[in-house]
């Protein structure tokens, strides 16, 4: 097995990026700060429009964002690596702007990718894991990937996750990968980001890039999201195409942005929408595809009816006290408020539980011997993580693993009849049912807890979060900073039914203007 020091290899690649700008003969950091131009809280948007008046370049900003990396990346363990390319796509794209070719709102945009995600380049795909370091270079970009290169964005590196996506084991610290370390909380050091998509939330939270790439299969972008003071967007279960992502369960999986502002998310969300024939779920996504910046309206809370999902509220009492007030705005905004009960909110775990080990096992023994590595099954993997207990094993285990492989194929009556119950509970008896009822246009809730403290032995504990019922239907959830709690980011999560983003994209827009909760990390080592 390779050894692979992660730091050493992020600063050398960010020292190398500032050093190839520099070599000009031009200090652009300088120039940034005489002529005001900041990237912090930079939108999409405000790059675009910096790099069509000709004050910044793609390949400025690039560097800019990668010299910050090596800044400061130290302190969060959020990038896992970058791209030795980024600075060369970046010219790229000034030169094609120069030609007079933009691509869309992408174009020359650094976004940041979750290591799940497959790229055909000089990156590594491993999930966190050190098992799959020396595996060959996926032969091809994952889907969304193709989508994102095909915009004109600049794949800037990939971020740290919970390692396999947080599915190895019931113990273990979100945000901790063998090959990436423990990532840590923007806002206070010693508390946890979440995840899995944990270096993506923490990436962007910290100005380390414009935009990033999170998945998803119960949680991992709505929960890092929230605990880290930014938007998240988990789409409808086939708006966004899975091949070429490291799986747990097709039934549930997918991508979504992970950005500063709802505006950032409805761009990135167009750009990742698309049929992929490689991925048969997406076949409705033709349908769908459209600009979902148009749903970015100031008014769009008015005359919607929206459910307040009570059950979730009672479990954090300076939760509650948040976001009470939050609700207020809702209406302030024009909408009509009503509380709603879900009759089947918790009696689906077991299902979707059982649901989850048996497509794991299956697809990612597909995804192996598809990459072509060493290690070809998950019992392979386990095998590993034995031989390699000290470094990919010191802290928790991998029962979760052991389980999935001593489950059957997806032909087995069990597998089917979880599958059936999970969809039924939280679609057609759940979300469908409760909407139906009401005649509501879409769901509010607390996203969850404020973040816990890190704890590597203990593991995570003490967190409660409202996305599996969005999650195991395969309907979408939005998620929007709410404030903050003893320095420390909530959310509030508007989720509905399948494809009524264009519905949430309006709702969270409006109440993220009217309040405008976000604020900057400050990177406190702890909290009294």
């Amino acid at each position: 097995m390779t050894t692979f020091n992660r730091r050493n290899f992020l600063e050398l690649t960010a020292l190398g990026a500032a050093g190839a700008i520099m070599g000009h003969g031009s200090n652009i950091f300088a120039q940034n700060k005489t002529n005001g131009f900041d990237l912090e809280e930079k939108t999409v948007i405000e790059l675009q429009s910096a790099m069509q008046k000709g004050e910044m370049s793609s390949k400025e900003i690039a560097a800019k964002y990668l010299q910050r990396i090596g800044d400061i990346d130290k302190k969060l363990n959020s990038v896992i690596e970058l791209n030795p390319d980024a600075l060369e796509i970046a010219g790229r794209c000034d030169d094609e702007r120069k030609s007079g070719k933009v691509r869309g709102p992408l174009h020359g945009i650094p976004v940041l990718l979750k290591d799940n995600i497959d790229t055909a380049d000089k990156m590594k795909t491993t999930a966190g894991s050190l098992a799959l370091i020396d595996a060959p270079v996926p032969k091809e970009d994952a889907f969304i990937v193709k989508q994102l290169r095909d915009a004109g964005a600049v794949i800037l590196g990939k971020t740290n996750l919970s390692e396999w996506a947080n599915f190895r084991s019931t113990k273990s610290s979100s945000g901790w990968s063998g090959r990436g370390g423990q990532t840590h909380n923007p806002y206070i050091l010693d508390r946890n980001p979440c995840g899995s998509s944990s270096g993506s939330g923490v990436a962007i939270a910290a100005n380390l890039a414009a935009i990033a790439v999170g998945t998803e299969t119960d949680g991992s972008i709505v929960c890092p999201a929230a605990a880290c003071g930014i938007v998240g967007i988990k789409p409808t279960l086939g708006l966004i195409s899975r091949s070429g992502i490291i799986p747990i369960a097709h039934s549930q999986d997918t991508a979504g942005p992970m950005t500063r502002t709802v505006a950032d998310a409805a761009a990135l969300l167009t750009v990742l929408v698309g049929m992929d024939i490689s991925d048969v779920i997406t076949s409705q996504a033709a349908k769908e595809k459209k600009d979902y910046t148009q749903f970015l309206q100031k008014d769009g809370l008015k005359g919607v009816k929206i459910g307040v999902a009570r059950q979730y509220f009672g479990r954090n009492a300076k939760v509650d006290k948040l976001i009470e007030p939050q609700l207020q705005v809702l209406k302030d905004g024009g909408a009509t408020l009503v509380d709603i009960e879900f009759s089947k909110l918790r009696a689906f775990d077991d299902a979707e539980y059982e649901v989850l080990l048996y497509e794991f096992k299956a697809g990612l023994n597909r995804y192996l011997t598809r990459r072509g590595g060493q290690y070809k099954t998950l019992k392979d993997l386990i095998a590993f993580n034995e031989k390699n207990a000290d470094k990919e094993m010191p802290f928790f285990g991998q029962e979760i693993f052991i389980q999935a492989d001593a489950k059957g194929d997806l032909n087995e009556r069990a597998y089917q009849i979880a599958l059936l119950q999970s969809k039924l509970m939280t679609q057609e008896q759940g979300i469908d049912a409760v909407m139906d009822k009401h005649k509501i246009d879409a769901i509010v809730a607390p996203s969850g807890g404020t973040a816990w403290m890190t704890d590597l032995v203990g593991g995570d504990c003490g967190y409660f979060g409202s996305s599996s019922l969005a999650a195991v239907s395969g309907y979408p959830n939005i998620t929007v900073p709410a404030g903050y709690i003893q320095g420390l980011p909530a959310g509030i999560s508007f989720f509905g039914r399948a494809f009524s983003e264009p519905v949430l994209i309006k709702i969270a827009y409006a109440f993220e203007q009217m309040t405008k909760a976000r604020k900057t990390p400050k990177f406190l080592a702890t909290t009294l």
